[in-house]
């Protein structure tokens, strides 16, 4: 039995959007959402309290970089990551099979598991399908990750062939390892190449978990084939069983992905673009580093009531500046709370039947990029 359940509340008749409810453990969600990332028990320069009031109450944490800092010995010193960190809300862990990609010159895939290189010490390290869910256990959080290989999206066929139907054994022995009541996602891989992407589909769907995680996408391909891609798995995933898109967290992706049918978001974007000047609004983007906001009275966005509207372009373009840490603050508050109002309106719009009419408005109103598909 599954601690978790996914309800759907409602399919937008204009777009076939998905309104849905999430019930976890430790809160319920209203889905289409937006997860922050904290990928070492913090979102970066933000406490747990306000992280707690731009966001749903869910938030991802990092496998791969909490086993090597500050370990798993520490962690259950505490109890969990939770405790650690003093959040009370809900948590999501991937399984470190990101890092399997993004750390490709400093490691060796094997069917036992992947072999490392620390990657800052270049210490040799090992991590299993059965460590991954080790791992995450003694992290504690409430949605867990199969442990998989991402490999670029331009890897040639037979390579991707190979990976997927290894990823899908580590997904099995995955799940036999598992020892918790952790709802354990199985994710789909497989490229660019919809005949493997659902032979995934097919085969995760036997193995049977409580829900399925879209990896391999926002990794180098285009947007267009990104949305040609979920739009295809859209017919093919479980209908009641939710469906997390990986590392995707532009607005305007988010808006796109909702349509072809995806559930839970998650992306470093708005806390990484803020720490760099840029700033996510109801207007679109701003780079508030610009000299045009240097004598601007206005606040960052007008639309939007947060923890940091009394403050002026003016003034947070001079924290920038100063290289003062505040101005990446005040912009991670901002990002986040831009991206909570825009998937309440995106779930507000569903309900309305109205979200195709909501998704003309938004590139109407903003400077967003629009890509046709």
């Amino acid at each position: 039995m599954f601690l978790i359940k996914y309800e759907i509340l409602h399919i937008c008749k204009q777009s076939g959007a998905r309104l849905g409810r999430l019930t976890t453990p430790s809160g319920v969600f209203e889905t289409p959402m937006f997860m922050p990332v904290g990928t070492q028990a913090t979102v970066k320069s933000l406490t747990p309290e306000e992280v707690k009031e731009i966001s749903e109450g869910l938030i991802l944490a990092n496998t791969y970089h909490l086993w090597l800092q500050p370990g798993e010995a520490v962690i259950k010193t505490h109890g969990n990551v939770k405790k650690f960190m003093k959040w009370d809300g809900a948590l999501l862990t991937d399984s470190g099979g990101f890092q399997v990609f993004s750390l490709s010159k400093i490691r060796k895939i094997t069917e036992e598991g992947v072999y490392f290189r620390h990657h800052k010490s270049g210490e040799q390290l090992f991590m299993s399908p059965e460590d991954s869910i080790r791992i995450q256990e003694t992290i504690g959080a409430d949605i867990i990750m199969s442990f998989d290989e991402c490999p670029p999206p331009y890897e040639s066929y037979d390579y991707q062939k190979q990976s997927l139907e290894r990823t899908i054994r580590w997904a099995k022995r995955g799940k036999n390892a598992l020892t918790t009541d952790q709802a354990l996602f199985g994710i789909v891989q497989g490229g660019l190449n919809k005949d493997l992407r659902e032979k995934a589909v097919k085969a995760l769907v036997e193995i049977d978990f409580p829900g399925y995680s879209i990896g391999g996408l926002s990794v180098g391909e285009t947007k267009e084939e990104m949305y040609d891609m979920t739009r295809f798995l859209n017919n093919i995933l479980p209908k009641d069983k939710p469906r997390y898109l990986m590392g995707v967290g532009a607005p305007e992706d988010l808006i796109e992905n909702v349509i072809n049918g995806v559930d839970m978001f998650d992306c470093v974007l708005p806390t990484r673009n803020a720490r760099h000047g840029t700033a996510l609004t109801t207007l679109g983007k701003i780079q508030i580093k610009n000299k045009q906001y240097e004598f601007d009275l206005t606040p960052l966005d007008p639309n939007l009531e947060t923890l940091i509207s009394k403050y002026s372009k003016s003034y947070i373009r001079h924290l920038f500046k100063a290289e003062e840490m505040l101005g990446q603050r005040i912009l991670t508050i901002q990002n986040l709370a831009y991206l909570k109002h825009l998937m309440s309106e995106i779930r507000k719009a569903i309900k309305e039947d109205r979200l195709l009419d909501f998704k003309e408005e938004f590139y109407r109103k903003t400077n967003y990029p629009k890509h046709e598909y």
